[in-house]
């Protein structure tokens, strides 16, 4: 860790430019990235290159040699760092020992190198062989007393063919078990969009961006979590569209962006103004919001109709291709104005100009992130927002539409081909006609309900197809209890985290090549392929020598695992993982949205799958986009404390700093928020510091409220005064997990609720800083 002070210094400067430029050569150093890999840069998003392993925004048609981004190079450079992780580093360091070390100091340490199985009776890992490690994952799995006993968690790396063997392997084996990262961040749109427009999928390209005239972007920081669309950003604000930041936090990356790639802005220190209106709702307050522009907007049409004058409604839309509207306007119409301004906490007169702005704009891009799904009633939030584009007929025409804002840079893939513990009806029996196995019928567990079956024994072997399990879910000592209650825990990784220290009674750690990692089976480069944000589908070759011979494509690993556990006289898993693109003739097999898959992903720019809703075709039982009702919840657990604790009572939310991607630390600053050398930081309102008798600079502990009688703590955290709404604070996750309730989900979506946790500051009795 570094032993440079933390300290506070508000940044102002704009985001990207200089700044970026020099913490990419900061990384690139940190890493030691030798000279010889540079060029690895100017290959990422390139036709015959590899994806980012980062964010999932998508690529304008490999047009720039440059597109990379600050964060896109941190991720690189994690891959190809010269930095290596031994098995003379497992000898010199018992798991107590490396427990104790934080989140960045474990990911500093670099690339794992063989496979490792965890020695109980010395506390450390051993190194172990491929087929040792296969052999011990069937037999374990061979011994539960059925297949729900196993749980399969998976992380937005995972290439589509890795997570299509890998549900195949677990449905063959007999269980729906898929806990995986969407269900910690975008479940809520999965679950809320086919409800409304019939598929959990956005509905606009990058060609819609030079198009739309107004862009709303909620509860999403793209400076720092997908800063490739600040670029499009920049080039809708140069032409005159509006860019509205609708967040508590009013994020440097949104009010000014300096362009590396302009000349221009670089030689001049110039910058884009990006947002032209900041709206800043109380924490969970976007779905009031939401429905008070609504309402507005409903107001304003019927004004309209009394003069005479044109409608504001898309009337036309409206009759052809919704149903339920009728209901929905009785009940915009019996709305209190009074309830939906407290609990937005927006003031009438933003509600106004941001109803007026979205009533004269032709074309409109409605984008949204966490922000907006990790809350109880985030399912209900997205619906909202989705009746609103549709009062005016924003979905589904060029310029305008839904654009949920994918993290991980294969999230959406992963659950196109099949990572879903609720699987159709339709999916299962297509895989039962082309692979002739009964798959099981019964639901699964997501992330939250596999913990739940951890703690009850009713999961007993837990396999990680990457991630950081450990660090990223709720409930920390829970979710560590859970883990640790396991017969056996494994986990296909490239670098050392906190859930390889984590870990079962038997415990294996299979190291794999990274998506920069050159590929090579029976002599021949393999391809793998993505889906983006926007459904564009397309392959990613490797480039660097992997980091050790001893690593294995998470595609073989797979494969062994499948082939140790059930033979392969159903389905030739070796056969398969050495030659990916057959993997890709069964999922075209599968899915009737592949076809031609090995053509078409051999084109520069892949191909884009349909998204029925963006051709205004409503795949619902009514075959029309549907208005969904849905009220104000009164009875919350952030009101029933509220009512308890007074104004004392804060509501939290969690987000990642700069240096930071999901759970990889990368660094310890947060220069767009003034934070450097700090991470254990609460971002809090200066009335709220005087209302508590607190002070900026002090330290305080974090105690969150619920009624299930645990006491959840998140000791020594330094008080920062920031712009921030009253009664609202921020920090940082994964160190603030310890404070949201495993039972905290979202109505509809099992999301952990990590954007709305009701917690009270305490005068701190402990100044930690470690996990």
């Amino acid at each position: 860790m570094s032993n440079r002070p933390g300290r506070i210094a508000p940044y102002s400067n704009p985001a990207g430019g200089w700044g970026a430029l020099k913490y990419v050569a900061l990384n690139l150093v940190r890493e030691r990235v030798n000279a010889g890999k540079l060029g690895t840069l100017l290959a990422q998003n390139q036709p015959d290159g590899f994806d980012c392993p980062g964010c999932a925004w998508p690529d304008r048609k490999h047009t720039s040699t440059f597109e990379f981004c600050e964060n896109g190079v941190k991720a690189v450079a994690a891959e190809a760092t010269s930095k290596r992780v031994t098995r003379e580093f497992f000898a010199r360091h018992t798991v107590a020992e490396l427990m104790a070390q934080s989140d960045y100091e474990l990911e500093q340490h670099g690339r794992l190198t063989e496979p490792m199985a965890y020695h109980a009776a010395s506390d450390k890992y051993v190194p172990v062989s491929w087929d040792d490690a296969f052999s011990l994952i069937a037999c374990e799995l061979h011994a539960l007393d059925n297949p729900d006993q196993a749980a399969f968690y998976t992380s937005g790396r995972a290439s589509n063919e890795a997570a299509f063997l890998y549900q195949l392997f677990a449905r063959m084996f007999g269980t729906n078990n898929f806990p995986d990262c969407s269900n910690m961040c975008h479940e809520a749109t999965s679950r809320g969009l086919p409800h409304t427009v019939g598929i959990g999928k956005g509905t606009v390209t990058l060609d819609d961006f030079e198009l739309a005239d107004t862009i709303l972007v909620f509860g999403q920081n793209p400076a720092t979590n997908h800063p490739r669309m600040m670029g499009e950003l920049r080039e809708c604000a140069r032409r005159g569209a509006a860019i509205v930041s609708i967040n508590p936090l009013k994020e440097r990356g949104l009010q000014r962006f300096q362009d590396p790639q302009s000349p221009g802005e670089m030689l001049t220190n110039g910058s884009t103004r990006i947002s032209s209106m900041f709206v800043q709702p109380r924490i969970g307050g976007d779905f009031a919001l939401i429905k008070a522009v609504a309402k507005r907007v409903l107001e304003m049409d019927d004004d309209a109709g009394a003069l005479g004058r044109p409608r504001v409604l898309d009337a036309a839309f409206i009759a052809e291709h919704t149903a339920g509207f009728p209901a929905f306007a009785r009940d915009l119409r019996a709305e209190s104005w009074p309830l939906l301004l407290e609990e937005s906490g927006v003031a009438r007169d933003e509600v106004e100009r941001l109803a007026r702005l979205f009533a004269g704009s032709e074309r409109v891009i409605a984008c949204w992130g966490m922000g907006l799904t990790q809350h109880k009633h985030s399912v209900a939030t997205i619906q909202m927002l989705s009746n609103l584009m549709m009062m005016r007929g924003q979905i589904g025409k060029p310029g305008a539409g839904l654009c949920p804002v994918r993290g991980h840079s294969n999230v959406q893939g992963d659950r196109t081909v099949g990572i879903e513990e609720r699987p159709t009806v339709a999916f299962l029996d297509r895989l039962k006609h082309v692979f002739g196995f009964e798959p099981p019928r019964h639901h699964g567990y997501d992330v939250v309900t596999t913990i739940r079956a951890m703690l009850d024994g009713r999961v007993k072997v837990f396999i990680g197809l990457g991630g950081n399990f450990a660090s990223a879910t709720p409930d920390t000592p829970l979710t560590w209890q859970g883990l640790r209650q396991c017969a056996l825990t494994v986990h296909v990784t490239t670098k050392l985290n906190r859930s390889h220290l984590v870990h079962g009674r038997a415990a294996l750690i299979l190291p794999t090549l990274g998506r920069t990692e050159i590929d090579m089976q029976n002599g021949v480069a393999q391809g793998v392929t993505v889906e983006d944000s926007m459904s564009m589908v397309h392959i990613s070759y490797g480039i660097n020598p992997p980091a050790s011979p001893d690593l294995l494509s998470e595609i073989a690993i797979v494969a062994r695992m499948a082939h140790a556990t059930l033979g392969s006289h159903r389905y030739d898993w070796l056969g398969k993982a050495a030659d990916y693109a057959l993997i890709r003739d069964d999922i075209e097999k599968v899915f009737d949205d592949f076809y031609d898959y090995n053509a078409r992903v051999a084109k520069p720019g892949g191909f884009h799958l349909k998204v029925a809703s963006r051709e205004r075709q409503w795949i619902t039982p009514a075959a029309k986009a549907q208005f969904i009702v849905n009220a104000i919840d009164r009875d919350t657990p952030i009101h029933r404390a509220r009512a308890a604790h007074g104004q004392r009572l804060l509501t939290m939310m969690t987000t990642r700093s700069h240096d930071q991607y999901n759970t990889t630390i990368y660094g310890l600053d947060d220069r767009y928020r003034g934070v450097f050398g700090l991470r254990r930081v609460v971002f809090i309102n200066k009335d709220d510091l005087a209302m508590l008798g607190l002070a900026a600079g002090g330290m305080v502990d974090v105690v969150s409220v619920w009624d299930d009688g645990v006491q959840r703590v998140a000791p020594g955290f330094l008080l920062v005064e920031y712009d921030i709404p009253r009664g609202c604070v921020g920090a940082y996750y994964p160190e603030t997990n310890v404070l949201v309730p495993l039972d905290s989900v979202a109505d509809g979506a099992g999301t952990p609720t990590s954007k709305s946790i009701p917690v009270l500051l305490q005068a701190a009795r402990q100044l930690s800083i470690a996990q």
